[in-house]
């Protein structure tokens, strides 16, 4: 039995993803003639309550799609310092939009109205002009975090008062739905565009989808075709996000709950310094000086569990819809045996 703690991103589909997407009717999403795409994207729009979204391979590519649309070369896009359109897209802010980033050190991830109103640039020729806002819920790198309703609402506020465009980096948006009591139309009504991962906790093989206004994703849609992201018989993929979406979403909480039983056991141990909240699928620990993460990540290897390194002396498990009890019963085993 392996154990794969490395991301989430690392489930395979099951039998009945895989049932739904061999049965998918295709056709052309080029042509914009891709049924299963098109069912797609009218699902998601409609669950977050937006005129229209746009399927598209990855969650990065969603997100730099949406920071090429809102800005202008030589323009400013405001996010936090662990964000992932800053630390883990390739430098595409800079590359493919010519703009760059202004960070803010919030709290676990989370900016707030007011670092914005003191971040965001006045209107002189010499200065960048700021004209993005970035946030990410769940916030990866800052341990699975997530925005309150009114945190989110406030930023968009300031947002509307002084004229700013407004991205979700929702790439675990439903990780945080399910924690609290806001839905996805309470989301959708805040930003001006969201990307949403359903190759994460939603356990499809591939694929985001980015949501908008009508006028909005008329832009993405050519971005994305600059971008390389048009595909012809996307439908097979578009229908595992569909059964995702139907099936996936309210299972997320059994991986919160295996994640923090797992932080709970770790926190005791010899070897680990400290543990970041556990909010929801996520857990970020640090070991002390006397362990090597290499030589924990090959310790866990000898035992068939996969990990990564996280930092200097920091780890991050990820669990899953792949992450059993069982799994969770032998990880804590040898996690004591070490």
């Amino acid at each position: 039995m392996t154990i794969d703690l490395r991301s989430d991103t690392v489930t395979k589909p099951t039998k009945s993803m895989l049932e739904a997407m061999f049965n998918a009717e295709v056709g052309d999403d080029v042509f914009a003639e891709e049924p299963t795409v098109i069912a797609l994207e009218q699902k998601v729009s409609a669950l977050f309550g937006k005129e229209a979204a746009l399927f598209c391979p990855s969650g990065t590519m969603t997100n730099q799609i949406a920071i090429k649309v809102h800005t202008q070369p030589g323009d400013e896009v405001l996010c936090d310092t662990t964000a992932h359109i800053y630390n883990y897209e390739g430098g595409g802010i800079a590359f493919n939009s010519g703009v760059q980033a202004k960070l803010i050190p919030g709290e676990r991830g989370r900016i707030s109205a007011q670092q914005v109103l003191e971040s965001m640039n006045p209107s002189y020729d010499w200065l960048t002009r700021t004209s993005l806002v970035c946030v990410e819920n769940t916030a990866n790198r800052a341990g699975g975090s997530y925005y309150s309703l009114l945190q989110m609402q406030e930023l968009s506020d300031v947002c509307k008062k002084n004229k700013l465009n407004y991205h979700l980096d929702g790439a675990r948006i439903f990780n945080a739905i399910v924690e609290n009591e806001y839905t996805s139309s309470d989301v959708g009504k805040l930003f001006d565009s969201i990307s949403v991962c359903f190759s994460k906790g939603l356990g499809a093989p591939v694929g985001s989808v980015i949501i908008g206004d009508k006028e909005f994703i008329r832009k993405a849609r050519r971005v994305r075709k600059v971008f390389g992201g048009g595909m012809r018989q996307a439908g097979y993929l578009a229908a595992a996000g569909i059964y995702a979406l139907d099936n996936n979403i309210n299972r997320l909480k059994e991986d919160h709950k295996r994640a923090k039983q797992l932080a709970t056991t770790m926190s005791g141990l010899p070897y680990i310094d400290n543990v970041l909240p556990v909010d929801t699928n996520i857990i970020i620990f640090n070991l002390n000086e006397k362990l090597k993460p290499e030589d924990f990540v090959k310790k866990l290897a000898s035992h068939d569990i996969k990990a990564t390194g996280f930092g200097k002396q920091a780890i991050r498990f990820v669990t899953h819809l792949d992450f059993t009890d069982n799994m969770l019963e032998k990880t804590e085993s040898v996690l004591k045996s070490i």
